[in-house]
């Protein structure tokens, strides 16, 4: 089977894991516009990595009050939420950038961001270090305001004040995910940038061409944590071996979905027609 092989020909082995398998949501469309879809993140023992906020291309010009809402509810639930920022292949600005990852921060108190149509060339690596250098010091630097001023002590934060008891500063610590960094390639890029992120979206496209994929050999390096799969149009008959062929090529972290891009069609802002199944499927039986 050509998804179970390297491009060099040799068999891979099933990847190894110190967590099981887990949704990555790349992200819904606007909460008025689905509500289901927020409220269905919420869920307990949802084995979710975790979920992109895109407010309008970006973090919009004002804070928008249901997405103010849905960003508190998963925060509430441990949902690790990032602001998405489009990198437009790195012809975005560095300053346009940082000011939409400063309104992300400031307005809806995100854990990281989702850099898509991050660039994948070598040549582009170093503006790529120069960027996720600044945003994971705005994330410390954030944190450091969260820990100073937490919401319910009477301070102003991204939810507004009062909504719910302060908790100390180990339970707030204990409580939310480390500031994380996910790179939208959509396809293998150079491997340095497995160095700056925390996790490579390797494959985001369609099922015919996921089912006959192949991984990069220098991912066989990393562990399975460290990569993403987005795959739209999977049949639900095709469930088991999509699943499949994101173990074999070392892929932690998933999407699938049988909603497809024709027409235009955006096919993440929707849940798949499946997803009770699909949420079955992924669960402890799948651990790696």
């Amino acid at each position: 089977m050509p998804h179970l092989m390297t491009p060099g020909g040799a068999a891979r082995a099933p990847a190894a894991s110190k967590g099981r398998t887990g949704f990555g949501v790349p992200g819904w469309a606007h909460p008025m516009l689905a509500p289901v879809e927020w409220a269905a993140l919420a869920e307990p023992g949802l084995p979710l990595h975790w979920a992109v906020l895109d407010v309008a291309g970006g973090p919009g010009a004002r804070p928008d009050p249901y997405c103010l809402a849905a960003a508190a509810r998963l925060r509430e639930a441990g949902v690790t939420v990032l602001g998405h920022l489009g990198m437009r292949d790195g012809t975005r600005s560095f300053g346009e950038l940082v000011s939409d990852a400063h309104r992300f921060l400031d307005w809806y108190g995100v854990d990281g961001f989702y850099l898509a149509a991050c660039p994948s060339e070598r040549a582009q690596l170093a503006e790529t270090a120069r960027t996720v250098t600044t945003l994971r010091a705005l994330c410390v630097q954030q944190r450091r305001y969260q820990d100073r001023h937490p919401v319910g002590s009477g301070a102003r934060g991204p939810y507004g004040a009062g909504m719910r008891p302060a908790p100390d500063a180990s339970e707030r610590a204990a409580a939310r995910p480390r500031p994380a960094l996910v790179f939208g390639h959509g396809t293998h890029p150079h491997p340095g940038y497995a160095d700056l992120a925390d996790q490579l979206v390797t494959f985001s496209g369609c099922w015919t061409d996921y089912r006959w994929s192949q991984a990069a050999e220098w991912t066989a390096d990393h562990p399975p944590e460290r990569f993403c799969h987005l795959v739209h149009g999977v049949p639900r008959m095709h469930i088991d071996e999509a699943l499949r062929v994101a173990r074999w090529q070392g892929a932690g972290t998933v999407w699938f979905t049988d909603r497809t891009d024709r027409d235009g069609q955006n096919p993440w802002e929707a849940l798949p027609g499946y997803w009770d199944e699909l949420v079955s499927r992924i669960g402890p039986a799948i651990s790696e």
